[in-house]
């Protein structure tokens, strides 16, 4: 059962959860929980505005306890994203602490019933342990190919995830997690928040992922995407605060190597990576007590199988070289999308899901994510480049701080690399000749844009369609 541990724990751990500053109990937090599940109960979905607070973790423990789908909705959607998400998913309500928030939507939208969760009076009721084939949460895509589609995650699947990586990680009640990523994604929701509900260990969500905040949290454990660990490994003081820690993680997109190497000497350990995507949650990853190589993410969890196949459907080689589409198959994977609240299967006949990523898997297993097929996989006179390796290359150089690589038409290539570095003190043609002096030459950039930023996600990734629109 997906909440098991956590609704027969018997120690009150006064200070399970802290949020911002904020600190409940592990018997607090049931509690609260409760009361807010048997406002919602017989619900069909219920929405609820992910803030990083207290609030948002009842709300979300609200809907796993009474066995209603949650729906998180991201703080700073605008009203567009918003009216999609309701209309969408059709949430019966919305649990939120902005009674306004409603109010932008324009007429026509359907507007759900809004709930504060407050502080409610404890509750004691038992609910029944749902189907673990019933859906726990309902998490929308980042929408960069259309408007985010809603995936359906199984109380199954979060549990499986959970526990492989558990073994992954060595995660256990003695823990304590650190982390400020935004709850309404896999990354900061389900392993961040869901994971020590499940598992039982201590969590402190820093509000904001910021280096300060890091260091001082004290835990045993930290999640972070890059961009925080680009600003902790630039900070020498954050960064060797966490030399007590015994893991750092690190995922939602490639960590830059040089990034992988200054925390390593910094906070005394190298960053473990994992991969996964919204629709499989992780199914790739490092092992606690195992190596860690700079630009890979690792070996499958427990339960998951992977494949690499080319362009026509063959099976690929794990050789290390052969740069194909990855697939997978396993219990952490989704039930399919929601369309106007019905759902739509989408794995194939043969428990295989395309992920749209590309990868290379080498002979001992082990997994380099080259990136997404759409904008990450470059095509240029017959080679097939992977835009990380580019971004890395030049990531060495010193005086570049940011980059992204992506392809654009060419006349004669099909596609050439072009590349969108944010440097100081060098020009485009020096940064062309220091990939080429790395790189085989038909991976440098033809084109090097020197930007004063790159446009990011909330999850800090690279918006990369924005560049190639550009």
């Amino acid at each position: 059962m997906l909440l098991d541990a956590l609704l027969t724990e018997t120690s009150d751990d006064s200070d399970a959860l802290v949020v911002a500053g904020r600190t409940l109990s592990r018997h607090d937090l049931i509690g609260w929980a409760t009361a807010v599940a048997d406002d919602i109960h017989g619900a069909a979905t219920v929405a609820v505005h992910a803030t990083p607070t207290v609030e948002t973790v009842v709300g979300v423990l609200a809907g796993l306890i009474g066995g209603v789908p949650v729906v998180p909705l991201p703080p700073d959607s605008g009203p567009a994203e918003l009216a999609h998400l309701l209309r969408d998913s059709r949430a019966d309500l919305v649990l939120t602490e902005r009674p306004d928030l409603l109010d932008a939507l324009s007429d026509g939208t359907p507007r759900p019933a809004v709930l504060p969760i407050g502080r409610s009076t404890r509750s004691s009721t038992r609910y029944p342990e749902p189907s673990p084939e019933s859906t726990a949460l309902v998490l929308y895509t980042s929408g960069t190919t259309g408007p985010p589609k809603g995936a359906l995650i199984s109380r199954a699947a979060i549990a499986a995830d959970l526990d492989a990586l558990a073994d992954a990680w060595q995660w256990t009640p003695d823990d304590t997690l650190v982390h400020g990523l935004p709850l309404f994604h896999v990354h900061g929701l389900v392993l961040g928040v869901l994971g020590p509900l499940r598992l039982g260990s201590r969590l402190v969500h820093t509000g904001r992922p910021t280096p300060d905040a890091y260091a001082a949290a004290a835990g045993s454990l930290y999640f972070g995407v890059p961009t925080v660990w680009s600003r902790i490994s630039a900070d020498e003081t954050a960064a060797r605060a966490l030399r007590p820690a015994r893991l750092l993680v690190s995922g939602s997109a490639a960590l830059p190597v040089p990034v992988f190497h200054r925390l390593a000497a910094l906070a005394g350990q190298p960053p473990l990576e994992r991969y996964g995507m919204t629709e499989t949650l992780i199914t790739v990853s490092g092992r606690a007590a195992g190596e860690r190589r700079p630009g890979q993410v690792g070996l499958p969890v427990t339960g998951v199988r992977t494949r690499l196949v080319d362009d026509n459907g063959a099976i690929l080689p794990p050789d290390g070289e052969s740069i194909g589409d990855l697939q997978v198959r396993g219990p952490t994977l989704f039930d399919g999308y929601l369309r106007n609240g019905k759902p739509e299967p989408q794995i194939a006949a043969d428990g295989w899901f395309a992920t749209g990523d590309v990868a290379v898997i080498g002979p001992d297993g082990w997994h380099r994510i080259v990136g997404r097929a759409s904008t990450d996989l470059i095509k240029s006179g017959g080679y097939r480049i992977g835009a990380g390796e580019v971004e890395d290359a030049l990531l060495a150089h010193p005086a570049v701080a940011e980059a992204a690589v992506v392809g654009t038409p060419h006349a004669d290539l099909g596609e050439q690399v072009t590349a969108y570095v944010v440097a100081d003190g060098v020009d485009g043609q020096q940064l062309i000749d220091f990939v080429a002096g790395q790189l085989s030459v038909h991976k440098r950039p033809r084109q090097v844009h020197l930007v004063d930023q790159l446009p990011r996600n909330a999850m800090g990734k690279v918006a990369k369609l924005l560049l190639r629109a550009d």
